[in-house]
């Protein structure tokens, strides 16, 4: 059945589900329309936004009351660091700590938004809306730390000594895989939160700005065999009424290594509908019992943006790799050196 997405959790009889469309009694937004007479998603979007995947512990609802908006957002740290960079105080802090340190860049380099999503009306504190608590249900808390610091399953990567050749480093540092911009689910990060979608009656094509990725969704498809397995996985999609709903599967041992570590039997599904005419509404539910206690559901906002998006030319500008290896090299020179000279003393 795929009039309503839901997963029962095998414990009890909790279910969780996409919300339901709006009544009839409600006036419903037009959207455009594609030659086909479905609505378009093309154009560019973001989903830029301080409003961050799991709540953080200062919010205790989903929900950021309006008369509270203005003051969360003004002390939230990103807004206060930009405050910080443009007027070139060092002293800044947020919560009695020192913004300025232990963070690679400074406010001009990151773009992840300045203000709280806000979805159907109400400002988010969280884009996961269930669990209730906004936080993902991991099985394995260990797993959560590693992916907390960026780690993944590699006994390469979290051997952080090593620096053999570039297969050992990170796909971030190689400019293949970067956080979880492409998704699914998509998400946000620190910068190019950003998207380019293209709309055919057979495919949503969806070009995610960060590595230059253009995610296919094929509409009426069917998945590919079991044993192709794609970075971000495989998409079908299908219309429900005006709702584009998208199942992904055949996830590559790789996109373990985003920021939401899934396996390679999770299962996404994700529904897309255009509310208004600045206002792609995102829905996903993630299903992976390798990982998660119960199936995890979030909502979040694309927004039209009226600039382009470019290509992100990682690899033309990708100087970090050849410098990190070289360094190591020139380590092992030294400590060459260093033996040589006490197997001549």
């Amino acid at each position: 059945m795929r009039g309503v997405v839901c997963f029962a959790i095998a414990a009890g009889l909790s279910v969780i589900a996409f919300a339901q469309p709006a009544s009839a009694e409600t006036k419903r937004y037009e959207p455009p329309r594609m030659p086909d007479g479905k609505p378009s998603f093309e154009g560019a979007w973001t989903n830029a936004s301080l409003t961050s995947l799991q709540r953080p512990a200062r919010f205790k609802d989903l929900v950021i009351p309006d008369s509270e908006i203005e003051e969360v957002t003004r002390s939230h740290p990103q807004f206060v660091r930009q405050l910080n960079d443009d007027n070139l105080n060092p002293e800044t802090k947020f919560d009695g700590k020192d913004l300025q340190g232990g963070r690679g860049y400074n406010a001009f380099w990151i773009d992840p938004g300045m203000a709280f999503a806000r979805i159907r009306g109400t400002y988010r504190s969280s884009f996961i809306v269930d669990p209730p608590n906004g936080q993902i249900p991991f099985k394995d808390r260990a797993t959560a730390a590693r992916l907390d610091e960026g780690e993944n399953e590699d006994p390469r990567r979290t051997m952080r000594g090593n620096f053999d050749g570039p297969e050992a480093r990170p796909l971030g540092e190689r400019c293949f895989l970067t956080s979880g911009n492409a998704g699914p689910p998509m998400l946000t990060y620190l910068y190019n939160n950003n998207y380019e979608i293209a709309q055919t009656p057979d495919h949503l094509a969806i070009r995610v700005e960060m590595n230059n990725y253009t995610r296919i969704i094929r509409i009426g498809g069917k998945h590919v065999h079991p044993n192709i397995r794609m970075i971000h996985g495989d998409s079908i999609g299908w219309w429900e009424g005006d709702t584009l709903v998208a199942e992904t599967t055949h996830f590559s041992q790789h996109h373990a290594r985003t920021m939401v570590g899934l396996s390679e039997t999770a299962k996404v599904i994700e529904r897309f509908t255009r509310e208004a005419d600045n206002q792609i509404v995102y829905e996903f539910i993630v299903d992976d019992p390798q990982r998660y206690t119960l199936p995890w559901r979030g909502e979040m906002s694309f927004i039209a943006t009226n600039g382009r998006v470019y290509e992100y030319a990682c690899h033309e500008g990708n100087y970090a790799l050849p410098g990190i290896l070289a360094g190591a090299r020139e380590q092992e020179r030294r400590a060459a050196e260093q033996q040589a000279q006490k197997q001549q003393n």
